[in-house]
């Protein structure tokens, strides 16, 4: 970091991993940054996505983010949201004196696919489990009826998760993994299916195997490669807690969810398919033919979408990009584009999911977050030098909202307390399930208001 006076201040919105690297990388180039968060903790997805159970990779997150976070030229306001209609807008921070905002704030909105009968009851987005499992505020209180048999749509690691957690946490008696391409085109990662491999049907997985084995050959893919892979697990499967049977329906695509009379869902229809080439790729085409699987609930967990209501244009499941960025970072354009005046937003940028939703993981958003402040940091370049840029108009505006707001320090107290509580109770780590614990535990419980 250099020594001399910062001459920026910039507004990062969203603390996961990409706006904290991105933060990161500002605070390095003599930047004067605040990092704003909707929660409480730090962390974002690294903190609230990641399964209950990884407690070393948390951990070492958790050692990068504070070590961020300390940095004296990054300051942290957390319990505060930002947005249209939120604690502060991106006009109000302009007018505090921020030169240009980078916005990392994930796709907080629910990725629907418009089937008949969505709205049902037992109809999840596998976003609300992840919070809920992971404590995170209000999602930790929400109850989740998920019945004995579950549906998970998706073939990826998130889908692996919600098997972990239905499996081993909830003991479902039937979880069903529902894909709408074939077993060579799962995505999840190995080690994600070692706690609940115990718990595969394998007389059903090889059933389902040779049922689209012929499928698989027509497009040249091997039938007994899959078969493998998803059995690949099994020398380091976790001994099974429960009697779940777990399975697979490929080739299938969700097309209506049917419900009884009260609303209550009882199963969900899909549409048989097919694979064919498309590029270097396959997809899945509709045969014309369909069956119901029974289900209690189903879980998507078919990715996310940006909030629309944040303020910035939407376009698909991402804010809007320009098309021909003045700063592009590796190809990718980082800078807020409004579509309806065809023009650049000047001080706007994203990065991580709010530029590509769904896309990567944590070192992803690492990498994004900093491609992000580089594409910021040309813009900064470009403008005037602010006069020893300050936060006082910014403090003022916090003090007159009626809520408790969460600093450096607090989150210290946070940590300590329940560090404390996880000794007391013999658990290898205690979250508190609310934010007014949370706020309570740093003694800011007088000014809490909740936040969501």
């Amino acid at each position: 970091m250099g020594d001399s006076q910062p001459t920026h201040l910039v507004a990062v919105i969203g603390a996961g991993p990409a706006g904290l690297f991105a933060a990161r990388e500002l605070a390095l180039n003599n930047v004067r940054v605040v990092v704003f968060n909707r929660d409480i903790k730090p962390g974002g997805l690294a903190e609230y996505g990641i399964y209950p159970d990884k407690h070393r990779m948390k951990e070492g997150l958790r050692a990068q983010f504070r070590q961020i976070l300390a940095m004296p030229l990054i300051d942290y306001i957390g319990h505060l949201t930002v947005g249209a209609r939120a604690d502060l807008n991106l006009e109000a921070l302009r007018d505090l004196g921020v030169s240009a905002m980078l916005v990392t704030v994930g796709a907080q909105g629910t990725k629907k696919l418009g089937l008949p009968g969505e709205e049902a009851r037992g109809v999840f987005h596998a976003k609300d489990l992840v919070y809920h499992y992971n404590r995170l505020p209000p999602f930790s209180l929400r109850e989740f009826d998920v019945g004995q048999r579950v549906g998970v749509v998706g073939a990826g690691n998130v889908m692996a998760d919600i098997m972990n957690w239905l499996v081993r946490k909830r003991q479902v008696a039937e979880a069903v993994a529902i894909v709408r391409r074939g077993p060579a085109e799962v995505k999840f990662d190995r080690k994600e299916f070692e706690p609940i491999v115990a718990n595969l049907d394998q007389a059903a997985l090889q059933a389902e195997i040779a049922r689209v084995a012929p499928v698989m050959r027509a497009i040249a893919q091997d039938p007994e490669q899959a078969h493998a892979f998803l059995l690949a697990a099994l020398p380091k499967a976790q001994a099974p807690v429960s009697t779940t049977r777990m399975r697979f329906e490929f080739l299938a695509s969700p097309s209506a969810i049917l419900a009884d009379d009260s609303g209550r869902m009882t199963g969900v229809r899909v549409d048989d398919t097919t694979l064919v080439h498309s590029g270097s790729d396959t997809k899945a085409k509709s045969l014309g033919t369909s069956r119901v699987i029974p289900l209690d609930s189903i879980v998507f967990a078919i990715g996310d979408k940006v909030d629309e209501a944040f303020g910035l244009p939407v376009q698909g499941i991402s804010f809007v990009k320009a098309p021909a960025p003045r700063y592009p970072q590796e190809g990718n354009s980082y800078e807020v584009f409004d579509p309806q005046h065809s023009r650049i937003i000047e001080d706007v940028f994203v990065a991580g999911w709010s530029r590509e939703a769904s896309t990567g993981l944590v070192g992803i958003a690492r990498k994004d977050g900093v491609n992000g402040a580089r594409a910021l940091l040309q813009y900064l370049r470009a403008l005037p030098p602010t006069a020893r840029p300050g936060l006082a108009a910014l403090e003022a505006r916090l003090a007159a909202l009626p809520k408790a707001i969460v600093r450096k320090d607090d989150l210290t107290r946070l940590e300590a307390a329940e560090q404390h509580e996880a000794q007391r109770r013999q658990l290898q780590e205690f979250k508190f399930a609310t934010n007014d614990e949370m706020l309570g535990a740093i003694h800011l419980a007088d000014a809490a208001v909740p936040a969501r």
